[in-house]
């Protein structure tokens, strides 16, 4: 049995107790004030573990908070890569129903800057040693960017607080600062606290902030502030790039390896990573989020399994997965064999697409007292194409055996005997066809009044370092064969994709490409093909993961993402009418009704929001700063758009 690690015990123990004030005020019985609580080494440790709750901070795209929409799949339900199943599921950006908000919105200096603040301001009295006192000075360091990064990504400028403030302070009520400046105030930070964080895991305990967090942190600040600055054209952006790679190719002489897997299943090492039971034994981690049974306990993949679970994803996002041999399925050489059916869409595709969305079969369910836990296959074999690759749940039991494995079965174990399973109410249903399955495995125990799941979570990982070198470095202008082959090539190899050949990628590679929209210019401009392969690799494989939002945005791609149709599987009229769905014809660009002349067409989920005078608005780039702290602060400027 795995053991259980401090990063678990804390995030655990602030499920009880969150980073707050009110937490500091309850005073332990041996009468520890601020004034003689920090003198040790575990004094300043102590105080700073309930900052690791901020890999829970529901706030945050990539937390691990919760499940489904309430977790990391939120962030990339917003960038409209997935959405509800729901017909009242439409994307709140899209349909402009983001409501203003008096309070909150992430909108917050009084948890992690404040705790941060607070310990910084005691180093000198300790009695620790100057490379304790830098480590923790690092350690804070750490997640007061960490914060930061997210505060500049939301609101753009935003105040600066670097001390412990009290109510009658005049910083406490001063104007936002530009977003240069803090933003390198942040890399400042960063980059000191790479340089004099301690090795102090022997006493802070495994899986712990250290260096090589750091490093990725500013990997992933780096390229995102870099990226923003160059397309939201505010200029002086290549100094956060170049951090970025600096930061990028440590870690990757440090991770040299990625994680193949044990499944034997297509890409198996890239489903693992979100179902394994120890990630402390996975090759490329650098740090995760550890669950032990009877302690540290989740429900994502037990909530994958009942009809509570509604994300889902949509025929455009499908359409981003490139066929096995590297082409887009838009690419005349590429081999498509159409979406006529599903089985024809998801052949020879790339195998991290069956990871995310669970992939057709049809089997007929056993007979007798237990049929609706056994099953055997039908007398056409075309229905078990996709079990052959994934592998076969041979009897449905809880648990079971293996990673994923079809057929799927609810979290009772019972079977679920075709996909796609069309619906909202039944479990393992969705409207567009595509469920969306990342987080579910068959060894886990489920039970549907508790949570009882334990496969590991990773926080920081070599796949997304890989992945920001490669857009950095063509950001740059040093994007390059050799280049592509230390990183997306990794991926693809372990994927089961054939190479990306920078040479064969011209205008003609993807006819469809996306399009990234300059302020004022509504017809947007083609993405350059090769920073196109990039930024579709970096979809694909953090795809749930949480970056969405925050990459269409500093991208400035989000109307191509949302302005558009939503739509589900190619079908039959019959079928679909048989499913209480509709219809969409391309041709007309409108939806077909009950009386519609379609006979077979593809679901449709959601309009295209412009078509209802709607759509994506500039304003949502960042985001609004709640009305009561503007009252409050009369320095506050509202952004643009939100006055």
């Amino acid at each position: 049995m795995k053991k259980i690690n401090l990063l678990s015990l804390i995030l655990l123990a602030f499920v009880f107790a969150s980073c707050n004030d009110d937490f500091l005020e309850k005073l332990p019985k041996t009468e520890l004030t601020e004034d003689n609580a920090f003198t040790s080494y575990d004094n300043f440790k102590s105080f700073l573990w309930p900052c690791y709750a901020i890999f829970n901070d529901g706030t945050i795209g990539t937390s691990l908070a919760s499940w489904g929409e309430s977790g990391q799949y939120r962030s990339d339900m917003d960038a409209g890569y997935l959405e509800s199943k729901y017909t009242s599921g439409f994307n709140r950006f899209a349909f402009q129903t983001v409501s203003s908000v008096a309070s909150g919105n992430g909108w917050n200096f009084s948890n992690y800057v404040r705790r941060t603040n607070i310990m910084l301001s005691h180093l000198g009295n300790s009695n620790m040693t100057a490379a304790e006192k830098n480590h923790w000075r690092a350690v804070a360091y750490f997640f007061h960017s960490y914060w930061y990064i997210e505060l500049v990504s939301r609101f753009g400028d935003v105040p600066w607080v670097n001390k412990v403030l009290k109510e009658n302070d005049e910083e406490a009520y001063g104007p936002r600062i530009d977003r240069k400046i803090v933003a390198d105030s942040i890399m400042e930070r960063l980059k000191w606290a790479e340089e004099n964080i301690g090795n102090f895991q022997s006493k802070d305990g495994a899986n712990t902030i250290n260096r090589d967090c750091i490093l990725a942190l500013i990997s992933r600040f780096g390229l995102r502030e870099g990226t923003w600055r160059k397309y939201h054209d505010l200029g002086e952006y290549q100094s956060y790039l170049q951090e970025s790679v600096r930061a990028s190719e440590i870690l990757m002489k440090e991770y040299p390896n990625l994680y193949k897997g044990t499944d034997g299943q297509p890409a198996a090492g890239y489903g693992e990573m979100w179902t394994t039971d120890d990630l402390s034994k996975v090759p490329g981690v650098i740090l995760y989020k550890q669950y032990v049974p009877d302690l540290a306990q989740h429900n994502m993949c037990e909530i994958e399994r009942t009809s509570s679970h509604y994300v889902e994803m949509n025929k455009n996002t499908v359409n981003l997965f490139l066929m096995k041999n590297g082409k887009p399925i838009s690419n005349v050489s590429s081999g498509y064999h159409g979406d006529q059916t599903m089985y024809e869409e998801f052949r020879d595709r790339d195998p991290r697409l069956y990871h995310n969305v669970l992939p057709p079969y049809k089997v007929a369910a056993g007979t007798g007292p237990e049929g609706y836990r056994t099953w055997h296959f039908t007398s056409d074999p075309a229905d078990r194409e996709y079990i052959d690759i994934m592998g076969k749940n041979e009897s449905c039991s809880n648990p079971g055996v293996g990673m994923k494995r079809l057929p799927d079965q609810n979290w009772g174990a019972n079977l679920v005997p075709e996909i796609p399973r069309l619906g909202t109410g039944s479990f393992v249903s969705c409207r567009s066809g595509y469920y969306f399955w990342k987080n579910t495995d068959n060894w886990e125990h489920n039970f549907n009044n508790g949570a009882l799941n334990v496969s590991d979570k990773p926080i920081f990982k070599i796949e997304e370092v890989l992945l920001n070198e490669a857009e950095a470095k063509y950001e740059l202008g040093t994007f390059d064969q050799n280049v592509a082959d230390l990183t997306i090539n990794k991926l693809r190899d372990r994927a089961g994709v054939a190479k990306m050949i920078v040479a064969d990628i011209n205008e003609t590679f993807d006819p469809n490409r996306g399009r990234w929209y300059p302020k004022d210019n509504a017809e947007g401009k083609l993405v350059d093909p090769v920073l196109w392969e990039i930024r579709r690799e970096r979809i694909v494989e953090l795809m749930g993961e949480g970056f969405g939002f925050y990459d269409v945005r500093r991208w400035r791609m989000a109307p191509w993402f949302l302005n558009r149709p939503t739509l589900g599987i190619h079908m039959t009229k019959a079928k679909a009418q048989a499913a209480g769905l509709t219809l969409y014809n391309p041709q007309t660009g409108q939806s077909d009704g009950k009386n519609g002349s379609l006979s077979e067409g593809y679901i449709f989920l959601f309009n295209n929001p412009t078509t209802e005078g709607k759509g994506w608005l500039e304003k949502y780039y960042l985001y609004q700063i709640p009305t009561t702290e503007i009252v409050l602060n009369p320095e506050l400027k509202q952004n643009p758009g939100w006055e």
